[in-house]
């Protein structure tokens, strides 16, 4: 591997690395998908840096894989090919805020909470929580989403510029700084989303809003998922302006009671969020009340104080840990599907009924405002059999998603394991994205294998 030398000659060794515990971080996510080891794993600390890169690849014909934190759920992160796995790690620095513009400027390589504890600074935030501490390159890759995409929007909302470094070295900017433009083709839509296969992302242009003045947390728990999802439904035909809100099956909850040894009520559960003014939030959450009295609500609970606020969330935001620490030896396996919101019911039922006739252990989590759930599964991946029933479940629910309107994935993007639906998702409209990854990346380098296969 000459380019290895050549790049090391370029960036120094401590920058350009095959020591084996390296490789092997780089080589998995914290999906259930097969790792596989990069050839290298190189630190750049610029755009110029990764257009040289990216030039060098080009030539060579040189696969190369952008990574994060690794946090991605659909093996977007692995390098199936090999060669250079693109750590950003070193580009995460916070470059410009603007408070007047509602804008911040960043490196790929930054975290959402590493932004958010500069942004409180200026009275700020940024809206897009996923769950886990990603990169904001990483989020923007995969377009993700999250507990405050109801009220705020998914990441593709709220990226107003990318510099995109291309697999020929170029390096352009999608967007401007702009709350709108007319100008042009809608190139920042197209980059977000892209997960490494059109270009790497090295500085991106975000949107922030104002910290509320007031924000309450409520708990409501219903004897069915059937009623707690008519309640989602009906707060937001109501036009409720909440901030989140979730869905927890009564089998995570009670998973969470095993784990951080509380003792919540085991039933179907909403957490919901609403930000402010004081006065506001006073009538939203009565009416949000009233909404769920109707549809048989055995407890609502609410909370101003930021500490309650935090405990009253615990249990959503402990869901994942809690499966992992009682499952010893099993991997993760988490479904991403989204539907319209008249479909949202019939679906999360269905997916109830399908994980009892599994036979698998599993629980019903997600973002029900935006039509958006997921199953928690944990497999042992040394049991073919359990892996066999895994997927086919997981092929249920994509399935059934697609019969009505939906979506494979809402948030985790298509990596590896969404890829065999892509066709039936698009039809002949995956061609016309084939032909924009042809255009962009003629040889194939970037994140070979991701969202069209092998």
């Amino acid at each position: 591997m000459d380019y290895v030398q050549q790049l090391k000659e370029w960036l120094g060794s401590e920058r350009v690395t095959t020591n084996p515990t390296v490789l092997e971080h780089h080589s998995h996510d914290e999906s259930y998908h097969t790792p596989h080891l990069p050839d290298v794993v190189v630190f750049p600390q610029s755009a110029q840096e990764v257009s040289e890169i990216m030039k060098l690849a080009n030539e060579q014909h040189i696969a190369v894989t952008p990574f994060g934190l690794g946090s991605s759920l659909e093996g977007h992160a692995i390098p199936y090919q090999g060669g250079i796995s693109l750590d950003f790690s070193m580009m995460n620095q916070i470059l410009e805020v603007r408070p007047q513009d509602f804008l911040v400027r960043v490196q790929p390589g930054v975290t959402r909470t590493q932004l958010n504890k500069e942004l409180k600074k200026h009275g700020l935030f940024f809206s897009v929580d996923p769950g886990a501490d990603a990169t904001v390159g990483g989020m923007a890759a995969t377009n993700a989403s999250g507990t405050t995409s109801v009220r705020y929007g998914v990441m593709r909302d709220q990226v107003r510029d990318l510099e995109v470094v291309l697999a020929d070295g170029r390096i352009i900017h999608t967007g401007s700084m702009t709350a709108k433009s007319s100008s042009g083709y809608h190139l920042t839509g197209l980059f977000v989303g892209s997960e490494g296969t059109l270009g790497a992302f090295t500085e991106l242009t975000l949107r922030v809003y104002g910290i509320p003045e007031a924000t309450m947390a409520s708990r409501a728990c219903f004897p069915t998922v059937q009623d707690a999802v008519d309640t989602v439904v009906d707060i937001l035909s109501a036009g409720v302006p909440v901030a989140r809100i979730e869905l927890v099956d009564e089998r995570s909850i009670r998973q969470v009671n095993a784990y951080k040894e509380t003792s919540y009520p085991e039933y179907p559960t909403l957490f919901i969020e609403f930000h402010g003014s004081e006065q506001g939030l006073a009538h939203d959450i009565d009416f949000a009340q009233s909404i769920a009295g109707e549809h048989g609500c055995t407890e609502f609970l609410f909370e101003t104080d930021s500490k309650a606020r935090a405990q009253l969330w615990d249990v959503r935001h402990n869901m994942a840990y809690a499966f992992i620490h009682k499952s010893p030896g099993k991997k993760m396996m988490v479904t991403d599907v989204c539907l319209p919101f008249s479909e949202l019911a019939g679906a999360v039922v269905d997916a109830r009924e399908a994980i009892d006739r599994s036979d698998l252990d599993g629980a019903i989590l997600g973002h029900v405002g935006d039509g958006n759930y997921h199953v928690i599964l944990m497999i042992d991946l040394n049991n073919p059999d359990e892996i066999a029933r895994a997927e086919a479940l997981n092929a249920h629910l994509v399935e059934y998603a697609l019969s009505r309107g939906g979506t494979c994935t809402g948030e985790h993007g298509v990596g590896v394991g969404k890829a065999k639906y892509q066709r039936i998702e698009h039809g002949e409209a995956l061609d016309v994205m084939q032909s924009l990854k042809q255009a962009l990346d003629p040889r194939g380098i970037l994140n070979p294998g991701k969202i069209f296969g092998a």
